[in-house]
């Protein structure tokens, strides 16, 4: 890796890392946060949706603005502003009658925040570095951020809330101050994004029209496996929790720990694999069609087996972990390194929100399912993992996709 970029690269892993702990370690306190606010279940889980869809809409247009502006104008300011939203969340425990409406006003600011922080990551590293074996390493790093989020959310929550309901909310200002300082120093903005040389709009669309009539095709699959790997991994998230309390009786800081057990294996197996893809664009391909049979035959096998075995069941998802771990480094690689940097943001940005899809897509799909069967379900998210891989398999062409990195 190029000398000096190891202090920006563990600054802009950090955006990821604290832009999923805001969100993700909420998650097991909700409970609590319905009984103390006194609102249905529906109501608690829009503290989630909120969130998700603010960042779904506004994800583009944050990733033209840093193309248009810059990455760390752009990225700096929705870090404020998604630590302003934690403390507004926060401030709920003032009110008793209105807590709730607080709370939502906090998290719409908090979306709002993300949208510009954590999707800016990717395209950033793009322009940090030159070789795109560095970019690659790089882009697993950051993925293996994301999902060490992941892993330590649940616990975390669990933990904060020991103290009180609100705690979790006041971390999140806290935890985006200490990535405000990091990238804010240690960051530095290449040359190329200060150039004089900015496309106004209408030049702009029309590039961005031109890169999908000529790359449309690996894109929009890139985009689609994106999306289906966040809502494999909600989805299973979403049936382990409610399994966990419902049939185990398996609750606070242990639950935690268990839900982080397959999502341990998915940030392990992204560390990996980011490491060992360098910039061969044919073994990214074969490493995502790998991954993506072995998620699916993990999640036919779970159907099949329908296990009572705890222990068999997070086997099970820690290989569906496993597969969605080394499939995102390489589909990070592929968009990353195959746009040019002047329309990378905007096409990276696409990408994160058709990911965000899946995420907020996955709880109530699962929910849905579960309700009819575990085999409904198994069988249903593992048939998305078998469109991902046909997708893979004929839409993915590295000798097609030249880099321009």
């Amino acid at each position: 890796m190029e000398t000096g970029k190891t202090g920006a690269l563990v600054s802009l892993s950090s955006v990821p890392l604290i832009m999923t702990l805001g969100n993700s370690m909420l998650i097991p306190i909700l409970p609590a946060l319905a009984d103390k606010l006194q609102v249905s279940s529906f109501q608690i889980s829009l503290i989630i949706t909120v969130y998700s869809l603010v960042a779904i809409v506004l994800i583009p247009i944050a990733g033209y603005l840093s193309d248009r502006f810059g990455r760390k104008k752009v990225m700096i300011p929705s870090l404020i502003l998604a630590g302003a939203g934690g403390a507004i969340c926060g401030m709920a425990s003032f009110f008793s009658g209105n807590g709730y409406s607080l709370i939502i006003w906090g998290r719409l600011l908090q979306g709002i925040g993300a949208a510009g922080a954590a999707p800016i990551v990717l395209p950033l590293v793009g322009d940090l570095f030159k070789k795109e074996s560095d970019i690659s390493t790089g882009l697993g790093i950051i993925e293996t951020s994301n999902t060490f989020g992941k892993v330590l959310s649940p616990i975390l929550g669990s933990l904060l809330a020991i103290i009180s309901w609100y705690a979790p909310f006041y971390a999140i200002p806290v935890l985006c101050l200490i990535s405000i300082l990091l990238v804010g120093f240690l960051v530095k903005v290449p040359k190329t994004e200060n150039s004089n040389s900015i496309m106004k709009f209408p030049q702009f669309w029309k590039s961005i029209q031109a890169i999908f009539r000529e790359k449309g095709r690996w894109l929009i699959a890139v985009f689609a496996i994106g999306g289906i790997c966040m809502f494999v991994v909600f989805s299973a998230l979403f049936y382990l929790s409610n399994l966990l309390e419902d049939q185990y009786g398996i609750k606070g800081v242990y639950k935690g720990c268990l839900l982080a057990v397959p999502l341990a294996a998915l940030c392990l197996s992204s560390y990996i694999t980011g490491k060992i893809i360098g910039e061969n664009k044919p073994l990214m391909k074969w490493i995502t069609l790998g991954s993506l049979v072995l998620l699916s035959g993990a999640l036919i096998m779970c159907g099949w087996l329908n296990p009572s075995s705890l222990i068999l069941l997070l086997l099970l998802l820690s290989l569906t972990g496993i597969g969605v771990g080394a499939a995102l480094p390489s589909l990070d690689a592929l968009i990353t390194e195959g746009i040019e940097k002047e329309q990378r943001g905007t096409i990276t940005s696409l990408y994160s929100s058709m990911r965000f899809i899946g995420v907020a897509a996955g709880p109530p799909a699962a929910s849905i399912l579960m309700d009819i069967s575990s085999r409904t379900l198994f069988y249903s998210v593992s048939g998305t993992g078998v469109a991902a891989a046909l997708l893979a398999l004929l839409a993915i062409r590295p000798g097609k996709q030249k880099s321009t990195a």
